[in-house]
């Protein structure tokens, strides 16, 4: 990707100036020609679409509260068992990630937080890498703001993530990655890989932009060819000896400081019912019938000056069975429709399905949990949906909301 002005064409110039005019209504003032060029590259220069992805990563980044993510408590769990950490930065001045991604226990994860907070928290990890690479920008020029990153998959096994949740949630992350931060990757490097995992990249490759996949490169279990790639432009005393660099601390070759490692979660940690919770909120019982939906529905009012939208929350698990979830918002005054949660299933029959989006003053949201698919089984429910005060999340208090509910026949117009 270019990042210099003056190395574009007079073409790409006026494009650039022209899809900067289109957006300038959602652009904030760090948001510079090298932050739209990367919207462009994604899109192959294609004005329309790189103005459709820009705009929906927005509407994404309001449904993480990215902007609040540094003041979230995020679980325990994931602070001290999701193995990465920023080891330093290159000659260019990117930062440096590594990932000994052999030792995530994506099972014991998953069972002490719920998907979205997982999904949170690595946002929040991408952000604040991001902002390291943009302070460093200021000094070294704007290659600083892509990411070198190093997974070590040596003991890699596609066992874990046969049990559909964990797989299920990999690839999510690696959509919204796509997605929502395009051309950050300077190059990724993937060690010690053994022959199993050729069978997982085969799947995520289907996945990823063919420019993203130009700058990953991976060398099987015992091959060193890595380091003459990589350290041509990395510091290997940067880069933890236990990793094939020469960094210890104390002796200690894994240099914890900068690494989390990861490993297996203890139980104590499990969350498996979320009691402590799930006691702050009045779940509701229901059974949606084979060929039937239910949806819910909520109203914004018109927005005052002095609260915030409010978040629109839901927790909900299905017995024996997943369901199909979405939801989709409806503009009062101009009768616009968007789809917020893009329908679609989800096994909530495994674990609870958590999560939030940010609301719009003047909109009404239809929550939909869609069994039509269904001929034969009913599906039981067991869901809490409310709209709650947007406060930081160790002072939230949840509030009553009047819900409308129905059941859909199953010729009604597609939600």
């Amino acid at each position: 990707m270019s990042s210099d002005w003056s190395e574009l064409t007079e073409e790409q110039k006026q494009k650039l100036q022209q899809f900067r005019s289109q957006v300038k209504d959602v652009l904030r003032e760090t948001d510079d020609d090298y932050f739209l060029l990367r919207w462009l590259n994604a899109r192959k220069w294609n004005i329309a679409a790189a103005e459709r992805m820009l705009r929906a990563s927005l509407k994404t980044r309001a449904m993480w509260n990215v902007d609040t993510l540094e003041t979230w408590n995020a679980p325990k769990a994931l602070q001290e068992y999701v193995p990465t950490g920023m080891v330093g930065f290159d000659k260019e001045g990117s930062p440096v990630i590594v990932c000994p991604f052999y030792n995530l226990d994506i099972y014991g994860v998953l069972h002490c937080a719920t998907r979205f907070d997982f999904m949170r928290y690595v946002v929040l990890l991408l952000e604040r890498y991001m902002k390291a690479g943009y302070e460093q920008s200021k000094i070294h020029g704007l290659r600083a703001r892509q990411l070198v990153v190093l997974f070590d998959m040596k003991d890699f096994t596609i066992r874990a993530y046969t049990w559909r949740p964990a797989a299920e949630l990999v690839l999510f992350l690696i959509k919204q990655y796509e997605k929502n931060y395009p051309e950050i990757l300077k190059m990724c490097y993937i060690i010690n890989a053994p022959k199993v995992f050729s069978v997982a990249f085969n799947v995520v490759k289907k996945f990823l932009d063919e420019y993203t996949i130009s700058k990953i490169n991976v060398y099987k279990y015992g091959c060193d060819n890595w380091k003459e790639d990589m350290f041509k432009h990395v510091d290997p005393d940067i880069v933890p000896k236990r990793l094939g660099g020469n960094c210890t601390e104390n002796g200690d070759d894994k240099c914890p400081s900068k690494v989390v490692w990861g490993g297996k979660i203890p139980q104590e940690l499990y969350l498996e019912q979320r009691d402590e919770i799930d006691g702050n909120k009045e779940f509701t019982e229901a059974v949606v019938a084979n060929g039937n939906k239910l949806k819910l529905e909520f109203e914004v009012d018109s927005k005052n000056s002095n609260t915030k939208p409010p978040v629109l929350s839901w927790n909900f698990r299905t017995i024996d069975y997943g369901i199909r979830f979405g939801i989709y918002s409806t503009d009062t005054t101009t009768g616009e429709r968007h789809s917020e949660i893009d329908l679609g299933n989800v096994q909530s029959n495994e674990m609870d399905e958590v999560g939030f989006i940010a609301t719009r003053p003047n909109t009404k949201y239809t929550v939909v949990f869609d069994n039509t698919n269904s001929y034969l089984r009913s599906k039981k429910l067991r869901y809490w949906v409310s709209l709650i005060p947007e406060l930081d999340d160790k002072d939230i208090e949840f509030v009553s909301q009047d819900i409308q509910s129905e059941v859909v026949a199953v010729n009604e117009a597609k939600t």
